[in-house]
């Protein structure tokens, strides 16, 4: 694997700061920092943060725990541009420039143009926001100018037709998705490649879902290792499968832990001769684990929580932990102490059947999900 767009990055491995660890309601700065230095120590560079990110303390990790201990050469930094924080053109440059300090960097690397969808997307061209983005390239608070995406193939088709300098562009993509009528993952890929546009690659292992599996795709990988003798992780297959395609610059992967890191790490530790992509055998076990889940009804929630911040849902009902418990019982038979439903609906927290369908929480979402519908199903499931 070679960078082709992008020399500058190193290696195809990029820490995503949107599920970092935390020790209480903090995130820990402490584990953070030797997540960052280990990140670099072993010949990784790519950071993704987002103003959101962590309710606004994401940024504040970045500059704590990366941008004031290490020399602005030995990292390279996206932030992204989100609609929720800005109304008009008079407001993108004052946020940018929020987002800068907030960092403590005098430049981004990348600038993404955040979550674009068809309704969105016609929100940013009102705001001439991709023309500002542009226009900070010049200047040089932005290195790069690229988007972030959650829709139809056919909608980034059109935002490309219309913004073809657009550089790079960061797509939802895993095993699960790949052939997903919401998600459409394969299609969006195809669309980055007519257009000639290095992919960043969020959600490989589906926000976790695909390390913790149901006992009868769990077997497909056990069985795999027996007759292969592989020590390869679930999380490793679900890198893997994401890094083979052509045009893949970055695989961005939300890492919580220094464990969870280190075999990320090795996974993508090509200079050493350790990455591969998957031989025929695994991918064999990639579709029969996706057939697994197809037949189980689970739901396809990543846990990105947009639904529920920014005050998008107004009965404050948890619905990616809800959603989270429903699914522990679908495919696990089984719910942890501290996810129980009457745990997460204590404490003035909403339950299910409190949905008053709004509709913000769809809005928002990224999977596209009928969340009102699935809260429903939750319901029943609990109350």
């Amino acid at each position: 694997m070679e960078n082709r767009a992008f020399p500058e990055i190193r290696k195809h491995l990029g820490f995503g700061m949107m599920r970092l660890p935390m020790n209480g309601g903090s995130i820990d700065n402490e584990q953070v920092c030797r997540m960052v230095d280990c990140f670099l120590e072993r010949g990784f560079n790519y950071f993704d943060t987002a103003h959101g990110y962590h309710d606004g303390k994401s940024e504040i990790a970045v500059r704590e725990c990366l941008t004031s201990r290490h020399d602005r050469s030995e990292y390279i930094l996206t932030d992204k541009l989100t609609d929720e924080y800005f109304k008009s053109e008079e407001d993108i440059r004052p946020l940018i420039d929020s987002q800068l300090e907030a960092c403590g960097v005098e430049y981004f690397d990348f600038l993404l143009m955040h979550a674009q969808n068809a309704e969105n997307f016609e929100f940013f061209k009102k705001c001439r926001a991709y023309e500002t983005a542009f226009e900070l390239k010049k200047e040089g608070k932005v290195r790069h100018v690229g988007l972030s995406f959650h829709d139809k193939a056919e909608v980034l088709d059109r935002i490309l037709t219309e913004y073809p300098a657009v550089e790079i562009v960061q797509i939802q993509f895993n095993y699960l998705d790949y052939e997903s009528l919401t998600v459409e993952s394969r299609k969006v890929y195809e669309v980055c490649r007519k257009h000639n546009k290095p992919v960043l690659v969020m959600e490989p292992v589906k926000g976790g879902n695909l390390v913790n599996l149901p006992d009868e795709a769990q077997k497909v990988f056990d069985d795999l290792r027996a007759s292969t003798g592989s020590s390869c992780s679930n999380a490793g297959y679900a890198l893997r499968f994401a890094a083979g395609f052509d045009g893949m610059e970055i695989i961005l992967s939300g890492m919580s832990s220094l464990e969870q890191m280190e075999d990320n790490l090795d996974i993508f530790s090509e200079n050493d001769g350790n990455f591969r992509p998957l031989d025929d055998k695994e991918l064999e076990a990639i579709r029969k684990v996706s057939d697994v889940y197809g037949a189980m009804g689970a739901i396809p929630c990543t846990s990105c929580r947009y639904c529920i911040e920014e005050n998008h849902c107004p009965m404050e009902i948890k619905i990616p932990s809800l959603f989270s418990t429903y699914n522990n019982i679908v495919l696990f038979g089984k719910v942890v102490p501290w996810m129980t439903y009457d745990k997460l609906t204590a404490e003035g927290n909403g339950k299910a059947s409190d949905c008053i369908e709004c509709g913000m929480c769809e809005q928002v979402c990224p999977q596209h999900l009928e969340i009102r519908e699935l809260l429903k199903k939750v319901a029943e499931r609990f109350e």
